[in-house]
């Protein structure tokens, strides 16, 4: 075991996340930075953020590095070279909690076919895309959501997006055979949410088949290449690289595939504006809920739309003492995947590897990044953006404490968090995110 895993010192100040205490206190410098208040839900509550009022900014390399996964997919590879790409990932934790991965084994060829196929069932009529609604026909809510049918932050305005949602299946684990899923233990299968008829795949082969083969495929390589980086997380946590294996034997790990039309320009807030977004958005300002999120960008789309929330400490801090934060674009890089952490790291971390806010907004009005014509985009997509997003969490039936390699027993730091089980915390966080939705937004705290 290696020595306790101290904490960024930039990150100091905002150990304040979902169930966490008080922080200890900060050196507070007093700062004339013209700023806006950005309010989440969480767990505990609606919380918090001061984010400069100035437009959005392309990363720098060091805020969203790009890692080179390679020796995880090499059987070859030595422990001092896996060790190396969780240094890596350690280090981007500690920073802002984004970066990109390359070199992870996916084929080209299985993103541009998942990437198509999706694209032919969101550009169908409604009506043909009917038959796959959550809201009508899914007993989990799994299946097609129309625009503004979600709100994931209650602050902000309805999200303008369609998608597609799944959970894991273990039939469609290529880590399992048939006689591996019959055998699957009661007390794990109970936690495991399938629809009848093999729905919302069902309603979708008469018109566009191709998008369930695609998507599953696409689906069965991130499952097993999210494996893969659960080690190198280990790693980065001072533990054997091998210690959760048996937490991802049937792991909790959601889908979402998200369609943005082009936010209209007179009400949409563009990457040139300085107010957060209040009335129309893409995605709301949000963290997510488990481990961790692999994330596939369609190379082609708006370079500023996700946007990352950056710790600014450049700008001070506001007379509170609190940390000044700042919106930063994390643009599409063929090749990658973006890489998050969520929620159930951060508590297991004891807020050692937090939870990043982020959002959308599919706004073309913007200058182009370096290496991006965004009018041959808008051209040749209409001002579409196609993402697909992979939730990663333990088997839900499994309960983590925080880690003792996360906790400075020497220095008196103690444990911020209860053991929950990943069921229980995903449960409290879509009930958190429910009762705010629907107008109850007493509560207090701070954090993401």
């Amino acid at each position: 075991m290696s020595l306790p895993l101290q904490p960024n010192p930039m990150s100091t100040a905002t150990t304040e996340t979902p169930g966490a205490g008080t922080p200890a206190a900060q050196p507070s410098t007093t700062t004339d930075t013209k700023t806006v208040t950005l309010r989440l839900s969480s767990a505990n509550g609606p919380v918090t953020r001061t984010v400069l009022s100035q437009p959005p900014r392309e990363a720098l390399p060091h805020e969203i590095p790009i890692i080179n996964i390679s020796a995880l997919t090499n059987p070859s590879a030595t422990l001092a070279e896996r060790q190396s790409i969780a240094d890596q990932i350690r280090t981007a934790a500690l920073t802002n909690g984004f970066f990109y991965i390359t070199e992870h084994g996916i084929p080209a060829s299985v993103t541009s076919a998942a990437h198509s196929s999706s694209l032919s069932f969101f550009r169908q009529p409604v009506e043909q895309k009917q038959p796959a609604n959550a809201a009508l026909y899914s007993k989990y809510n799994f299946g097609w959501k129309p625009p503004q049918s979600q709100r994931i932050n209650p602050f902000e305005g309805a999200d303008l997006r369609e998608t597609f949602s799944w959970r894991y299946d273990p039939a469609y684990d290529p880590s399992l055979s048939a006689d591996d899923v019959d055998r699957i233990p009661e007390e794990v299968k109970k936690y495991i949410q399938i629809d009848e008829g093999d729905f919302p795949w069902s309603a979708t082969t008469k018109d566009t088949p191709e998008f369930k083969r695609d998507v599953i495929k696409l689906f069965q390589d991130v499952l097993e290449l999210g494996r893969l980086l659960g080690r190198s997380f280990a790693l980065s946590l001072g533990l054997d690289e091998h210690d959760w294996d048996g937490k991802f034997t049937y792991p909790g790990v959601g889908m979402a595939v998200n369609w943005y039309p082009p936010l209209p320009p007179s009400t949409a807030t563009s990457p040139t504006n300085t107010e957060p977004a209040e009335k129309n958005v893409s995605i709301g300002s949000h963290t997510d809920f488990q481990l961790f999120t692999l994330l596939y960008q369609d190379p082609s789309s708006p370079a500023t739309a996700l946007q990352v929330l950056s710790r600014c400490p450049e700008a001070g801090r506001t007379p509170g003492g609190e940390e000044i934060y700042q919106w930063l674009y994390a643009k599409p890089i063929p090749g990658t995947f973006v890489v998050n952490f969520g929620d159930y790291m951060q508590r297991i971390t004891n807020d050692r590897y937090p939870s990043t806010v982020h959002r959308v907004q599919n706004f073309l009005a913007a200058a182009p990044l370096s290496g991006i014509n965004e009018e041959r985009c808008a051209e040749e997509h209409n001002g579409e953006r196609l993402s697909m997003a992979f939730f990663f969490g333990f088997n839900q039936d499994e309960t983590v404490e925080v880690l003792d390699s996360c906790v400075d027993y020497a220095r008196g730091e103690k444990k911020k968090y209860e053991a929950v089980s990943c069921f229980e915390w995903n449960l409290r966080r879509f009930k958190a995110m429910h009762d705010l939705g629907s107008g109850n937004v007493n509560g207090a705290g701070k954090g993401s």
